[in-house]
């Protein structure tokens, strides 16, 4: 299932971060248990099973819901499920951890470590602009930021979800068109650190960066466009957002 922010689960989850940043834990309780008695799919189930847990005062029952949420995302062939697996096993181990249980503490530390490194993605890849490119035209970092015009990126950025790239686009500055180009990494690359384990675990979004060029090899015009009252609350996001990008 491909993670997509105006699903309902994902919007519930949403809303009971906002709870938790407003310290209304107990509101916040409430969206994440419907979010997971409303969930239809694994991939919904793992992803409300993940915030149930983490609003459980009691360690026990943190822990219980933790190896709920692993279990479903291990239940997922998918590569953006399979991304989440390192943040399940560290809170696993937190939890054991603070059951004071060092040995099981310690086996879900290591399987945390085992997931960690380059990312697997085989793609395929895009990357969304307003710039009119070309097949064989090779993207580069060293660009302003779209959303913060005073910083140069050191990276190019770019995600394995057609819509994903749309909306970039969508969000891109500039007076052309919205265009969803196919890309291929010339070199490595790296999950995106302003994305991955940030609101939800893992790299749920499939987003990541290089130091390389991408090169355009085509580009596609059937993505799901956000309709425009959606994108005025995107853009009114980015104007409030104050947090740092990780460059």
């Amino acid at each position: 299932m491909e993670f997509n922010p105006q699903n309902h689960v994902i919007q519930l989850c949403l809303q009971g971060m906002q709870m938790e940043a407003t310290d209304k834990p107990e509101e916040a309780r409430r969206l994440f248990l419907q979010a997971w008695n409303e969930a239809t799919n694994d991939f919904e189930k793992f992803i409300a099973a993940h915030y149930v847990a983490r609003q459980q005062k009691n360690i026990a029952d943190r822990l219980s819901w933790h190896e709920t949420a692993l279990q479903l995302a291990s239940n997922i062939n998918d590569v953006a499920a399979k991304s989440a697996l390192r943040t399940l096993y560290t809170s696993i181990g937190r939890s054991y951890e603070e059951l004071g249980d060092p040995a099981k503490a310690k086996s879900n530390y290591d399987l945390a470590d085992s997931f960690a490194g380059t990312p697997t993605d085989k793609g395929p890849f895009y990357h969304g602009t307003r710039a009119d490119l070309q097949p064989g035209d090779m993207l580069t970092a060293g660009r302003a930021s779209n959303y913060q015009s005073e910083i140069i990126m050191n990276h190019i950025y770019f995600t394995a979800l057609a819509n994903g790239a749309g909306l970039a686009a969508a969000l891109a500055k500039g007076e052309g068109r919205e265009r969803v180009y196919i890309v291929e990494p010339t070199g490595s690359f790296e999950n995106d650190p302003n994305v991955t384990d940030k609101k939800f675990p893992g790299n749920l979004t499939r987003s990541y960066r290089t130091q390389e060029p991408l090169k355009i090899v085509g580009e596609v015009t059937g993505w799901q466009k956000i309709a425009p009252g959606e994108l005025q609350n995107w853009r009114k996001k980015l104007d409030d957002n104050k947090g740092e990008i990780i460059n």
